[in-house]
């Protein structure tokens, strides 16, 4: 019985030690925060019509060749 809960104490204190788990939350993390920041600058984009007059714009630019 103590011989098992020797190796128990062991595998729990190497998996407390494993830090591999740790980096895959982190990257989850920083990918969390830049699909915010991305969501936050295009919802800017597409409000207030500046996006679609922009589109405008570049497609008369290119149809008529008159870009103002």
């Amino acid at each position: 019985m103590n011989k098992f809960l020797n190796a128990m104490g062991n595998s729990m204190g190497s998996f407390v030690k494993d830090e591999e788990g740790a980096q895959v939350v982190e990257y989850a993390l920083i990918i969390a925060v830049v699909s915010i920041a991305l969501v936050i600058a295009l919802q800017g984009l597409t409000t207030g019509g500046y996006f679609s007059n922009f589109i405008t714009r570049v497609s008369n630019c290119l149809t008529t060749a008159t870009c103002v």
